[in-house]
């Protein structure tokens, strides 16, 4: 198929550019004057008042208790499992369809990750899918969760089968199906408390087959607003609560995203935003740690400042920390990108509505529009199209005339180092990855 009318549309949205940017930072505002008042106060490093300033920032705009920066979002996700207690050996539950830095900081700690589907709808972790796998894989021992091994396989679809529920039974037959359609339908109307059963009809039917496999626990878990759309994050966190698992939320690119009223990164134990370059606004390179935890909060400033004990000239250090403190000359330019946040947020909505409304008239191009009960900030504007095929048809015109446009990112299950770690059915996610086409969505002025 010939794109071409649709790459021109794009274009139109960014005239007088050579090039169409994926996603580029938008400078409109004080970001010249804070970077040069800190370069003249001579505090550039990890210390200074931008620092306090931006945290204090985020705190107001995210309704968090507490904000610590961080040199980036990595960092902030690494120690954010850390304090969630995620050690060496751990299990940490994700999705498969996230960018390399969610798992890279799960193995920071020595952990490896779980990967389960992801909502077609959300394109964030599916509840339906976290539920139906820890119901089968895992035991409750002594108030932590711990996958299990079973030597008489107890698969989905047998416990489909044994399962009343009509809506089981169909998810279970569609697990290799293509039809993202049907799979949205069944993950729409499956009862989460009728799955929460399964645990019961699960560990009753395989409990004499059942042994700790080496002690492994799944000590956190990991879902991402993907794009900056919010997933169905209290869902996931009622599940966890269940299983004794704590919740870490990846709101790395979902800055200005709110889940029925409220900011992404404050549903869970912790949270993490991003501040790279691409991102919604950036520092250069940044990150935060987000939390309501009043022991959490302070450990995570002492911890991402080398664990120094506080004196006025002495240094003292009483644990193992990390020199991840945000510089204070990043801090400075995103206060003033945290100035400009609500109109850069209010261009991009329009943008998004610009897309919308025109893929509305294109058949088989599909626009990811904002979940229910979400307001997303439309980080990245979304579409898919029928098959890799077209995907890679469009990709190459698009980049061949200079509009950036990007796939999904590889499955982390496909990448070699990840590429034994424990997952579920990932039929969505597979699906998802071979039809998703991110466009240009950098601020138009």
């Amino acid at each position: 198929m010939n794109y071409q009318s649709v790459i021109d549309f794009i274009r139109s949205l960014y005239p007088n550019r050579e090039i169409v940017s994926l996603h580029e930072p938008y400078f409109g505002g004080n970001e010249k004057k804070y970077v040069l008042d800190c370069i003249e106060s001579t505090f550039v490093s990890s210390v200074g008042e931008y620092v306090d300033r931006f945290e204090e920032m985020i705190r107001d705009f995210t309704g968090a208790k507490y904000a610590v920066a961080t040199v980036n979002g990595t960092s902030a996700l690494h120690i954010a499992l850390k304090l969630a207690g995620v050690q060496e050996g751990d299990l940490v539950i994700t999705q498969p369809l996230t960018f390399i830095a969610t798992c890279n900081a799960i193995a920071y700690c020595g952990a490896e990750p779980i990967f389960v589907d992801i909502d077609p709808k959300t394109l964030g972790m599916s509840p339906v899918s976290l539920e139906l796998w820890l119901s089968a894989n895992t035991i409750i021992q002594d108030d932590a969760c711990y996958l299990k091994e079973v030597q008489e396989s107890t698969n989905l679809h047998e416990l489909s089968q044994v399962q009343e529920s009509t809506n089981l039974h169909e998810l279970s037959q569609v697990h290799e199906s293509t039809n993202l359609h049907k799979l949205s339908q069944v993950q729409e109307s499956t009862n989460l408390h009728e799955l929460s059963q399964i645990k019961e009809l699960s560990n009753s039917n395989s409990s004499k087959f059942v042994k700790i496999r080496g002690l492994k626990k799944i000590a956190a878990c990991v879902p991402m607003h993907t794009f900056g759309h919010p997933c169905k994050i209290d869902q996931i966190i009622e599940i966890c609560n269940r299983y004794h698992i704590p919740v870490v939320e990846d709101a790395a690119e979902s800055i200005g995203s709110y889940y029925k009223g409220k900011h992404t990164g404050t549903f869970g134990k912790l949270g993490i935003l991003s501040f790279n370059g691409n991102k919604t606004i950036t520092t250069g390179g940044g990150g935060m740690i987000l939390t309501n935890d009043d022991q959490l909060g302070p450990l995570a400033k002492h911890i991402t400042t080398t664990a120094k004990k506080a004196h006025p000239w002495k240094f003292e250090h009483d644990m193992i920390g990390y020199n991840y403190r945000l510089p204070n000359i990043n801090a400075a330019l995103g206060c003033a990108q945290m100035e400009m946040l609500p109109e850069i947020l209010k261009n991009k909505r329009e943008t998004a509505q610009i897309y919308q409304d025109y893929f509305q008239t294109i058949a088989d191009i599909e626009f990811i529009t904002e979940p229910k009960d979400c307001i997303s900030n439309y980080w990245l504007n979304t579409i898919l199209l029928k098959n890799i095929e077209e995907r890679n048809t469009f990709l190459e015109q698009a980049n061949t005339q200079k509009v950036m446009c990007r796939p999904a990112w590889i499955l982390m299950n496909k990448l070699k180092m990840f590429s034994h770690c424990v997952k579920t059915e990932i039929p969505i996610s597979s699906e998802i990855e071979g039809c998703l086409i991110n466009l240009p969505s950098s601020m138009r002025y």
